[in-house]
């Protein structure tokens, strides 16, 4: 009996050492930090998706994403929104450093995050969307008027051009509402930054609970959430986010690669080199290089398009022109085909991409530029056809009209003659005798029209 009592109180001295080690550990779980640095886009979505990831694969308890975003595409907008909202791991949003801004789609993700927190000198905000036009043209000519977010529902119907304007803003409303509704936030506020485009400095955010904290750092803000209770999918979590270990997710060379190829300009650009590669290679078989060079260019372009808002009334103006561009050379239409597809391709790239987002457009200087090179080396391939087609046919046996030959034999206007050092059926007029010189006038179905020589 004593030697249990021993054990027993063998293992009551151990349990404090025991929970001890325990709590430290619950307590040193890691904290994932990442940055997201421009425009909202298909790699952005990539990178937060990855980030989630490897904070679920290392037991992270909660992950830091530092924003400094002018805005972005909406549908990789709502794709980093739906992976925060089905997240076991809490997100918290840090805009900073001091001078950085969340503005637009980095509203709505900052109001989706459990945490959302501000550096002094940064800015949210003007996160009204923008209707659908020229590249880089700047806001809509005739926006939707500003109004109290009271007044949403009571808002009267516009008619015309501002129809889709007021329902791109209703729904972008209900949207950033409903993210307000579910963090507890300042939901009256964040509908006047879709209506509106109003925007806020750090302490005016924190003041109206729009934010949850100001920090000056990550470090701070660490300091700061130590103790927070964080709702995650229906369960409470603590957060112990003092002196827990801090690891870094930045971005790796795939990132860059699919920031790189989504970028819009590049996208047309492969595109363009693709399908000239391709011709080149259909139009002179056995280059290799033009055809393998255009292949690869094309894949890319259509994998970076599959992932942009893509018009596709844009894309079929964009190919509409190249084709009328290869049609125009090789069939000349006295320049109306290639005219065509100056003004097809110019407004195939002008709708391309369904967006007026900032950075995310195609630049009105490069369309011309484009549309110019095209254009000359069309007229170029044009003339070199042209030039080509005049020139006196040199193999084949065309080559012989105009040669003379000596008649072997020959009656009734048809016989055999010597041409060039080749026995050839000939037809020519009945005078014609055997040892007579001739020449060939034309070739028809094999057989030689002569005349005297």
């Amino acid at each position: 009996m004593s030697r249990v009592l021993r054990r027993l109180l063998c293992l009551l001295a151990l349990l404090p050492f025991v929970l001890g080690v325990m709590a430290e550990s619950v307590a040193r779980a890691p904290v994932v930090v990442m940055q997201i640095d421009g425009g909202i886009g298909p790699a952005t979505a990539d990178y937060l998706r990855r980030g989630l990831a490897l904070a679920q694969r290392e037991r992270a308890q909660l992950l830091v994403v530092q924003l400094d975003t002018p805005g972005g595409l909406d549908l990789a907008m709502r794709d980093m929104i739906k992976a925060i909202l089905a997240s076991p791991v809490p997100v918290a949003t840090f805009v900073a450093p001091g001078g950085a801004r969340a503005a637009s789609a980095g509203t709505y993700l900052l109001y989706a995050s459990h945490v959302a927190a501000m550096t002094p000198a940064s800015n949210l905000g003007a996160a009204t969307p923008v209707a659908i036009g020229m590249p880089g043209g700047g806001a809509p000519s005739n926006p939707l008027p500003a109004q109290p977010a009271s007044a949403a529902s009571a808002a009267a119907n516009p008619e015309g051009g501002d129809a889709l304007a007021a329902k791109r803003v209703h729904d972008a409303s209900a949207y950033i509402r409903s993210l307000a509704q579910l963090r507890g936030r300042n939901a009256e506020w964040a509908e006047r930054a879709v209506r509106e485009a109003v925007s806020l400095s750090a302490p005016e955010a924190l003041q109206l609970k729009v934010v949850d904290l100001v920090a000056v750092d990550v470090p701070d803000l660490l300091r700061q959430l130590d103790g927070r209770e964080l709702r995650v999918n229906g369960s409470v979590q603590r957060l112990q986010t003092l002196g827990a270990p801090v690891l870094p997710f930045e971005e790796d060379w795939r990132s860059h690669l699919l920031s790189t190829i989504t970028n819009p300009s590049l996208a047309l650009l492969l595109l363009m080199a693709g399908l000239y590669g391709l011709a080149f290679e259909f139009s002179s078989p056995g280059l290799v290089a033009p055809g393998i060079i255009g292949a690869i260019c094309l894949v890319l372009a259509l994998f970076a398009l599959q992932m942009l808002p893509v018009n596709y009334a844009g894309l079929a103006l964009v190919l509409l022109g190249m084709g009328f561009w290869a049609a125009e050379a090789f069939l000349p239409s006295h320049g109306v085909l290639g005219l065509g597809g100056m003004v097809a391709f110019g407004f195939g790239c002008v709708i391309l991409i369904d967006t007026e987002s900032p950075g995310w457009g195609i630049p009105p200087a490069l369309i011309a530029t484009l549309v110019l090179v095209s254009a000359a080396f069309v007229l170029l391939l044009a003339g070199m056809a042209a030039r080509t087609r005049r020139r006196p046919v040199v193999t084949g046996p065309r080559t012989l009209v105009g040669a003379s030959g000596e008649l072997l034999e020959f009656s009734g206007g048809e016989g055999w003659a010597l041409v060039r050092g080749e026995h050839w059926k000939v037809h020519g007029p009945q005078q014609l005798r055997a040892g007579d010189t001739v020449r060939v006038t034309d070739l028809r179905g094999g057989q030689l029209e002569v005349a005297p020589a």
